[in-house]
């Protein structure tokens, strides 16, 4: 019963040790086809460019939602929902949307603004 119990015990340990560690050369990016002083060292890290944020890009929803923070009516919130969406105009446009990417259609500036604040309204919090 105890050497039971022993195999037991090493075998679970095993496995936890081999789940836990991953290998070193499956964390490295593969070789670039760089030579000379140009290629990485092994184990160096590729210098990323300073204005290159951590974070994730933000949602579009997210992006709708801080538009919102602009003030109502104005040139900047349309720029700001242009910039999720940029315009497209189109005079086959339907006269009602049905997603927010269909507001880029529209060529008024008023009635584009008022599509995209509609939706953009009805987007729950996060």
């Amino acid at each position: 019963m105890r050497i039971m119990l022993a195999l037991i015990l090493v075998l679970y340990s095993a496995a936890a040790v081999a789940q836990s560690a991953a290998p070193a050369d499956a964390a490295k990016p593969p070789a670039s086809a760089k030579s000379g002083s140009e290629a990485q060292k092994p184990g160096s890290e590729a210098p990323k460019p300073k204005g290159e944020a951590k974070n994730p890009p933000l949602s579009i929803a997210k992006r709708l939602q801080a538009c919102l923070e602009i003030e109502d009516g104005t040139k900047y919130r349309l720029d700001c929902y242009d910039k999720v969406f940029p315009p497209k105009p189109d005079p086959k446009a339907p006269a009602v949307a049905k997603r927010v990417a269909d507001c880029r259609l529209t060529k008024d500036e008023e009635a584009r603004i008022n599509c995209y604040n509609g939706f953009a309204e009805s987007i729950p919090k996060f």
